[in-house]
C-alpha cells in the first residue's frame, strides 16, 4: 500500500523538472551521468515527482537535488551495484534485510545493529552493501517510501558507529528523494540516548519527528501485530534467510566504437570492442572496487590495491593500465594468478604531479584467463604483448587523494568552514564515544574484578568460619574433658 503523498504535484512541473534537466544535459558532458539514469529521467514520472515532493514543489531544488543524485549515482556506480560485486559475507549475515511493513504499508528495511561493530567491516564495503539494499528495496516498492527499523536490543558502545548513521542519514537527505517514512528504533539501551541526541541535531526537524523510539510494549503503535517478529515479542516466525533478488538487467545504449583511453608505457589505446564489460562471473576480484585512495608516506602520495583469483579451478594474468602513465609507478603491472591467489598492487604518484580533488585519472585492470598448456610455459608480459584474441575482462577504478571525500560520499575539491566545523564535531563526537568505550570497558573489567574478590572473599569467610568452627568442638571436647576429670577427682 503505498504511502499518500500529502503535497499534490501537477503533471506541468514533472515535464518541467524534466525538461530543464534535459536541457542541461545538453550543453554538459554526456559522462557526467549514467545513461540508464538518464533514461529514467525521461520516462519515470514517479522518481522525478519524488525529487519535487522532497523540496515541496520547488521545481528549482528539485532541479538541483536531481543533478546532485545522478552525479553521485555515477560516481559511486550504483546501477552496477549487484550480488557479484559487494561483501556478501556481510548481506548474507542478516545486519540488515527486509521484512514485513510499518501502519501505513511502507515496507521495513532492518538493520540489526548489533551485528556489526564500528572498525570490524572497510566502510567503503559496507557502504556498497547499504546501498545494495536501497536500491534493491527501492526497485521493490516501486519508489514508494519505507521504514527504517533500527533493532538495537542487545547493542553497546561498539555497535555505534555514528559514521554508518551520518552516510545513512545523508543517503536520504541527498539521493533517495521522499523515500522515508519512519525511523524506528527499537530497545535502545540508554548508554546510547547522548548519541542519539546528536544524531537528531543532524536531521531537518520534519526528519526528527518521523524518528520513534520503541520498546516490545508499543512496537504495535507503528507495525501491525501479523509482522512483528517472535524476537520482537510478536507471534511472527520469519527467520531471516538471504534470497538472492532476480533483476532483468537492462542493456545501458553506448556506441559500440567508443574508446577507452587507458594506457601503458607503450601508449598504446584499447578499443572497448577488444575487451568484453565488466561482468558477473569474473573470476578476478579487485580490491577497493572502484576508487583508489592515495595517502601521504613521506614525500610520496602512495596507494595499493588487491587482485585475487577467486576461481578455484583456473589460472589467470592480469595487466594494468593508467590514463596518465607519466604520472605513476604501479608495481607490479602485469601478473599471473593461480587458483585463490592475492597479489598486492603498489601504485605511486611521481614527484612533482599532483590529484587534486576527485581526479580525472584512473585505472584500468585487465584480466584474462590462462589455457592448461599455457601455464608454467609463459610468462605474464608475453600473454599482454599477444593478447588478441583472447577473452579480457577489465575493472575500471577512480582516484582520490586520502581527504577528498566526505561523510556522506561526496567528493569534495576545497572544505568550506561549515564542512570544516561539522568535521570538527564529528571528530570531536567520535573521540567522545571512543574515550566512553574505553571507560565502559574499564568498568566492566573493574566489575569482574570486584566479583572475583567477592568470591575469593566469600570463599575465604567460608573457609575460616569452617576453621573456626573446628576449633571452637575441639575446645567444647577439652573442656568438657577436664570437667569429667575434676569429678572424678573430687569423688570420694
Amino acid at each position: 500500500m503505498p504511502v499518500k503523498d500529502h503535497l499534490e504535484i501537477s503533471q506541468d512541473k514533472i515535464n518541467d523538472l524534466r525538461s530543464r534537466f534535459l536541457n542541461d544535459l545538453s550543453t554538459k558532458s554526456p559522462d557526467e551521468v549514467d545513461p540508464r539514469d538518464v533514461e529514467k529521467v525521461k520516462t519515470s514520472d514517479r522518481w522525478l515527482q519524488r525529487f519535487i515532493l522532497h523540496n515541496e514543489g520547488n521545481v528549482e531544488m528539485a532541479l538541483n537535488m536531481l543533478w546532485v543524485a545522478v552525479k553521485w549515482r555515477k560516481d559511486q556506480q550504483v546501477n552496477d551495484i549487484n550480488e557479484s560485486n559487494v561483501k556478501m559475507d556481510l548481506i548474507c549475515s542478516g545486519a540488515f534485510f527486509t521484512h514485513g511493513a510499518d501502519i501505513d504499508g511502507c515496507k521495513l528495511l532492518v538493520f540489526k545493529c548489533n551485528k556489526h561493530v564500528k572498525g570490524a567491516v572497510d566502510i567503503n564495503l559496507l557502504k556498497r552493501c547499504i546501498i545494495y539494499w536501497f536500491e534493491r528495496v527501492e526497485r521493490m516498492v516501486n519508489g514508494n517510501q519505507i521504514t527504517i527499523f533500527f533493532d538495537m536490543e542487545g547493542c553497546g558502545l561498539s555497535n555505534m558507529d555514528m559514521e554508518v548513521i551520518k552516510y545513512l542519514i545523508g543517503l536520504f537527505k541527498e539521493y533517495y528523494p521522499y523515500f522515508l517514512n519512519y525511523i524506528l528504533i527499537f530497545e535502545m539501551p540508554w548508554v546510547l540516548t547522548a548519541a542519539f541526541k546528536i544524531v537528531k541535531s543532524w536531521l531537518p526537524e520534519k526528519a526528527v519527528e518521523k524518528i520513534k523510539f520503541v520498546s516490545k510494549k508499543d512496537l504495535k503503535t507503528f507495525v501491525p501485530p501479523e509482522h512483528i517478529l517472535e524476537k520482537w515479542g510478536g507471534q511472527n516466525t520469519y527467520v531471516f534467510s538471504f534470497v538472492p533478488e532476480t533483476v532483468q538487467e537492462e542493456k545501458a545504449s553506448a556506441p559500440s566504437n567508443k574508446k577507452v583511453h587507458f594506457v601503458d608505457g607503450s601508449m598504446s589505446e584499447v578499443s572497448a570492442s577488444s575487451v568484453d564489460k565488466e561482468s558477473d562471473g569474473v573470476p578476478l576480484k579487485v580490491t577497493p572496487s572502484s576508487i583508489i585512495t592515495f595517502t601521504k608516506e613521506g614525500n610520496e602520495l602512495v596507494s595499493s590495491m588487491e587482485l585475487q583469483n577467486v576461481d578455484s579451478s583456473i589460472h589467470i594474468s592480469y595487466k594494468l593500465k593508467t590514463t596518465s602513465p607519466e604520472k605513476f609507478r604501479v608495481k607490479p603491472s602485469t601478473g599471473l594468478l593461480a587458483p585463490g591467489e592475492s597479489n598486492t598492487v603498489t601504485v605511486t604518484l611521481f614527484p612533482g604531479f599532483q590529484l587534486g580533488g576527485l581526479s580525472k585519472d584512473k585505472f584500468l585492470v585487465m584480466s584474462t584467463t590462462l589455457e592448461p598448456d599455457e601455464i608454467g610455459n609463459v610468462d605474464s608480459v608475453e600473454i599482454w604483448k599477444n593478447s588478441s584474441g583472447r577473452k579480457i575482462n577489465q575493472h575500471r577504478l577512480k582516484c582520490i587523494q586520502s581527504g577528498d571525500m566526505n561523510l556522506t560520499g561526496n567528493f569534495v575539491s576545497q572544505s568550506t568552514p561549515t564542512q570544516e566545523n561539522d568535521q570538527n564535531n564529528y571528530n570531536k563526537l567520535s573521540a567522545a564515544i571512543s574515550q566512553l568505550s574505553t571507560c565502559q570497558n574499564e568498568l566492566h573489567s573493574a566489575i569482574r574484578k570486584t566479583q572475583y574478590y567477592q568470591l575469593a572473599t566469600i570463599i575465604l569467610i567460608l573457609f575460616l568460619a569452617i576453621i573456626l568452627g573446628y576449633l571452637s568442638r575441639q575446645n567444647s571436647i577439652e573442656v568438657s574433658s577436664d570437667h569429667s576429670y575434676c569429678r572424678e577427682m573430687n569423688e570420694p
